[in-house]
């Protein structure tokens, strides 16, 4: 008997709400149309960056990372795929499965 978990079919449970009305984006979705509809213009842009860059000055761990994220735009992920500074050259064929 199907009970909808992952090794009966289903693909996992998915925590986005698929509904627009869903009730968990009603206070955010309320918030969000609120400054949409507002006219947000530059100086209530700039007095934003103004109070996130403040409280980064002041410690603010979050507001700083925002702040940052928006003047210099997110650090792009790397991964180093190198040993003792030099290439890995394994061949694709050794990692096929043997028949």
């Amino acid at each position: 008997m199907a009970d909808g978990r992952k090794n009966n079919g289903n693909k996992g449970h998915s925590t986005k709400p698929k509904n627009p009305n869903d009730k968990r984006l009603s206070g955010s979705k309320e918030l969000l149309e609120k400054y949409i509809n507002e006219d947000f213009n530059y100086q209530k842009f700039k007095n934003l960056m103004d109070k996130m860059y403040s409280l980064g000055i002041e410690g603010d761990t979050k507001a700083t990372d925002i702040f940052l994220n928006r003047i210099l735009g997110r650090p792009e992920q790397k991964t180093d795929i190198t040993s003792n500074g030099k290439d890995i050259n394994i061949p694709l064929s050794t990692w096929a499965d043997e028949k």
